[in-house]
């Protein structure tokens, strides 16, 4: 049955008010498959309920591992992993769970994860997962869509150099190495917040890992960890999203848990475009003041691994420029699929110009008028419903599951600022 749970928006509302960022989705998830290196119970605070989440506590079930939910306290007991095959089922809808692998590897000297899915937006090469995997002494085979490791003998510390800093490469090879024999280090490493939060949960397991952050991290192999604490970091793409739809809707709003230090570039184009963002006087978030957005002006963005401007920013940064005078060029340089959600805001009346295959020329101001648009992943879906708060009359984004994947009480945080968002299940539809 196909699902048919969406968002509905009125717009004309402008944001005002006060809201809490949830935990980090992308940090959130590896940390969890983290937990997979120690028997016993890890405890993560802060984590984000969302479908993701969801999905890969399931995936930990399906190996043994108990995951509980308090509020947003999860316990993890990694004590008794009786299968190292993550299910199919579950690995297809979401390819962060190909993170399993280098715990189970790492830990266990084996492990079998199907090629991961996720998201429509183009290519994704795990080759940089298999080959650093390889280099620590790992066998792997691809066998019928699946990914199966073995090192019976235990994995050794390698210098790995990445062809491109992939985030969940990177955080792969980080789990794996801490239980390898020796020295690794991994360069040109991916330098994402998410990254160091991992790091950190991992050497309060007791493990030895420096750099991460920069280019260079280095880790040195212990013979086994043990259980630990840990807050989630603020998750920046949420707080990214609430920043520019503030922006969009000339609004007023304090994000709580947003960390300028997380959205350097992003922060840096937004002030670029005349918008100055401030921190809240006790270091507890950003506050974003804008009484029209057509004070502001267009500006080029090229998105690029962090520090850079953030790929999962970038079709937020196109619904907040058609709304400020002048032209903007995006240039999408992560995800060759990711424009496609320009030809949903087109459906609303935003006139954006796709050429060159990843570059789309952005013109403001556009009055954007309601319509039915289809969410084509998960930050694209948030983008339309970040339009829908812009636009003239109803808007309705179908695919809601996309946004569900990564965005916790979406709705009823839009709403506690004074938009008009109701959620309707596929369930409330056919009833």
């Amino acid at each position: 049955m196909e699902n048919t749970d969406r968002f509905l928006i009125e717009g004309g509302q402008r944001l005002h008010g006060e809201v809490e960022v949830s935990g980090a989705k992308n940090a959130a998830l590896k940390l969890i498959a983290a937990a997979l290196l120690a028997p016993g119970r890890s405890t993560l605070h802060n984590v984000p309920r969302i479908k993701d989440v969801d999905t890969m506590c399931a995936v930990l079930d399906g190996l043994g591992a108990e995951a509980d939910f308090e509020g947003d306290t999860l316990h993890v007991d990694a004590a008794r992993i009786d299968s190292y095959t993550a299910p199919y089922e579950l690995v297809r809808q979401m390819r962060a769970s190909l993170v399993v692998l280098g715990p189970l590897v790492g830990r266990f000297g084996e492990a079998e994860v199907s090629a991961p899915g996720g998201c429509n937006l183009g290519l994704r090469k795990f080759n940089f997962h298999l080959d650093g995997l390889r280099a620590l002494g790992a066998e792997i085979e691809l066998d019928h869509g699946f990914i199966k490791a073995e090192a019976p003998r235990g994995l050794h510390g390698a210098e790995i150099v990445f062809q491109y800093p992939s985030v969940t490469a990177t955080e792969n090879v980080m789990m794996a190495a801490v239980l390898a024999h020796g020295r690794t280090t991994i360069e040109n490493g991916a330098r994402e917040p998410e990254v160091v939060d991992l790091a950190d949960f991992l050497n309060a397991m007791g493990a030895h890992v420096e750099g991460a952050g920069t280019e260079l991290i280095t880790i040195e192999g212990v013979e086994e960890l043990h259980p630990a604490e840990h807050d989630v970091m603020p998750d920046r793409i949420e707080a990214g999203t609430l920043v520019m739809a503030t922006a969009a809707t000339g609004g007023d709003v304090t994000v709580l848990g947003a960390r300028p230090e997380h959205l350097k570039m992003e922060l840096q184009k937004l002030h670029d475009m005349g918008l100055d963002v401030e921190n809240v006087a006790d270091g507890r978030g950003l506050r974003v003041r804008v009484e029209d957005p057509r004070d502001l002006r267009g500006v080029d963005v090229s998105t690029l691994p962090f520090p850079g401007f953030a790929t999962d920013l970038q079709a937020q940064m196109m619904v907040l420029l058609t709304q400020v005078d002048g032209a903007g060029i995006i240039t999408e340089n992560v995800y060759e699929n990711r424009l496609q959600v320009a030809e949903e805001l087109n459906r609303m009346d935003a006139g954006i110009d796709l050429f060159g295959g990843h570059r789309a020329l952005v013109k403001g101001p556009h009055q954007l008028s309601g319509t039915i648009v289809e969410a084509p992943d998960l930050r694209g879906g948030a983008a339309l419903v970040m339009a829908g708060l812009l636009a003239s009359g109803t808007t309705t984004v179908d695919g809601a599951r996309h946004i569900l994947r990564g965005y916790d009480g979406f709705e009823e945080k839009l709403s506690s600022l004074g938009a008009c968002v109701v959620f309707q299940s596929g369930a409330s539809v056919e009833a």
